[in-house]
């Protein structure tokens, strides 16, 4: 297959008939709550009070028709792209007005909507929890490193937004020394204190936020009706009284009252229910990070839990009974989840497509799934770790046939996803995919007189001390180009936990000989990189922890499996650069690595 791409397959595969389900057996999740799982937009019925996030802007009427719920930018070369979310459509091109003062707007930029038919429509959904329409106006030829001013107009009923600002990025080779927060895996449980200290850190002068993956958790909207398994840590359906993921617990857990008829162990930030609907995940966790999306620009890339409604079936295939056979409370012989069990618009990252605006036609990339970016004395690069290579954890559907053909529907599943890019040849060759060639081709253009730092991030790791054979995949698929390209750091999440390893050369070779102390490490360009596993943000699957049969393995130097918390990445100099572990818990450094730049 020359070309393979999703929706040309879709396409194909519209007509192929729905297998008959199997019967519901026995009853299985806590009988407490019998109508956790409700098909209707109210869920529970109780609302989700929790979950109400203020929008961006504050509408003027108590009941408004039309509201602008989320608002945040993302670099371009040499300009932002403002991004605007709506739960109903503007009625004309969506707009800002902007300037070099708050008080001269003198300007007007204009963009494009976007939409999809998400699942319930924002006409069942409350207006301040609902969005439906995607905004995206580009502001380009700006200087670089300065701050201009911009204000959102009505338009259809929704009210005009304050005067808002943002700052563009320093030009390449800009030598002034930044900070940048970086993330993964975090949505809203355990992640109280992460986004406290992170507004902190926004507030006081980050460059920006770089999200690795695994956004939302929108996908464990199931989270209460699944039952537990023996070894999960902590389980979140009522039948496990303890605070998620073990002390220390923020100030906030302890002391803030929980609304009336929620649970202290299941969703929220300091527990409290998490939606059962998919899309509201996404909602409220948008509208929650506004304080911080409002102030710096917020770059993503893709994680598993973009992919789909379901990522697995419970320990009872509670969802193939629920999404395939539309029975609450019930249980099913054997797993039969396929790409049709989440609805159209919870299929193949749809949402994360549509929710985000990153650089990707900019860089030369594709979309909010692999780009570059410059700023000051580094090279960004962000790559999808989730599709688009060889073995690649969501499987394209040429890959369920191995090239023979066109999938059954029993032969697909619903993680199921890409390939983004072009396919141009056998599927299990690197060359063969867009993603390869565009990052061969990033990482060899890049001018090391400008950007002598150069920092690479996917969602999933290539070494940890929890192996799983996706890494050897992606060291097979990237390490080589990144190694021959002198690139210095590797970031990733996935891993529930905080995991610094020692420089890492190919295949899993320890390069002791740039080991300066534990805390300090010369970079050796060609040789090795330094690899980061940061996906302790929070989120309601807890945290990551090694069974008492397995050790942490040699290449593993520092390892926290029990703060949440987030990154700071500063670059002092074309020399210089430190790595520190903010914990969630209290704001301290729990891990700090100084880097030092060896000449390429």
């Amino acid at each position: 297959m020359k070309t393979t791409t999703v929706s040309a397959l879709l396409t194909a595969l519209a007509a192929s008939q729905l297998g008959e389900a199997a019967p519901p057996t026995k009853r299985d999740v806590d009988t407490r709550f019998p109508d956790w799982v409700n098909p209707s937009v109210k869920g529970n019925g109780k609302g989700f009070p929790r979950l109400v996030e203020k929008p961006a802007v504050q509408p003027k009427s108590s009941s408004p028709q039309n509201n602008v719920n989320v608002i945040s930018t993302s670099y371009i070369p040499n300009g932002i792209t403002i991004h605007y979310q709506t739960p109903f459509g503007l009625g004309e091109a969506p707009c800002v007005h902007w300037g070099v003062s708050a008080a001269k707007l003198n300007h007007k930029a204009t963009g494009q909507t976007t939409s999809y038919d998400r699942t319930p429509p924002c006409s069942k959904v409350a207006v301040t929890q609902c969005s439906q329409f995607y905004h995206n106006v580009k502001i380009e030829n700006l200087k670089p490193g300065q701050t201009y001013y911009y204000s959102i107009p009505a338009a259809n009923g929704t009210t005009e937004s304050q005067v808002l600002s943002f700052k563009t990025a320093h030009e390449a080779g800009n030598q002034k020394p930044f900070s940048i927060a970086v993330l993964n895996d975090m949505g809203y449980t355990n992640a109280r204190g992460t986004h406290k200290y992170l507004a902190r850190e926004a507030q006081e002068g980050l460059a920006f936020a770089w999200h690795g993956g695994d956004i939302s958790y929108a996908d464990d909207w199931y989270s209460g009706i699944l039952p537990c398994e023996e070894d999960w840590p902590v389980c979140y359906n009522g039948s496990d009284t303890r605070l998620p993921g073990g002390p220390p617990y923020p100030e906030e857990y302890l002391n803030h009252p929980i609304p009336q008829g929620e649970i202290p162990n299941q969703g929220g930030p300091w527990g409290g229910d998490m939606s059962v609907l998919y899309e509201s995940n996404w909602d409220l966790w948008q509208q929650w990070m506004n304080k911080i999306t409002l102030k710096i620009p917020y770059m993503t890339l893709p994680g598993n839990h973009e992919a789909a409604c379901a990522e697995f079936d419970g320990g009872n295939n509670t969802l193939t009974a629920y999404l395939n056979d539309n029975k609450p409370n019930a249980s099913a012989p054997e797993s039969e989840l396929t790409y049709y069990s989440c609805p159209p618009s919870q299929r193949n990252f749809t949402t994360y497509q549509h929710r985000f605006r990153m650089p990707g036609e900019e860089s030369g990339g594709v979309g909010n799934f692999w780009y570059s970016f410059d700023y000051g004395l580094v090279h960004f690069v962000s790559i999808d770790g989730e599709t688009d290579f060889p073995f690649s954890p969501e499987w394209p559907f040429v890959r369920d046939t191995n090239d023979h053909g066109l999938p059954a529907e029993n032969e697909t599943y619903s993680t199921d996803s890409g390939p983004f890019g072009a396919i141009n040849g056998n599927w299990t060759e690197n060359e063969s995919y867009e993603q390869w060639n565009w990052l061969k081709k990033d990482l060899e253009s890049v001018d090391r007189t400008k950007t002598p730092w150069v920092i690479c991030m996917s969602h999933r790791p290539m070494y940890s001390s929890e192996v799983s054979s996706y890494q050897q995949d992606l060291r097979n698929a990237f390490e080589d180009l990144m190694l021959k390209n002198g690139v210095d750091m590797y970031l990733a999440g996935h891993i529930h936990w905080y995991e610094r390893m020692y420089p890492m050369g190919h295949n899993g070779t320890i390069d002791h000989a740039s080991v300066v102390g534990k805390d300090e490490y010369n970079t050796n360009p060609g040789v090795s990189m330094t690899h980061v596993v940061n996906g302790q943000a929070g989120n309601i699957e807890s945290h990551s922890i090694l069974s008492d049969d397995e050790k942490k393995l040699p290449l593993t130097n520092v390892l926290d499996q029990k703060h949440y918390g987030f990154s700071k990445l500063t670059v002092h100099s074309a020399k210089k650069l430190t790595w520190q572990f903010i914990r969630g818990v209290d704001g301290a450094v729990g891990d700090e690595l100084t880097l030092n730049k060896k000449s390429s």
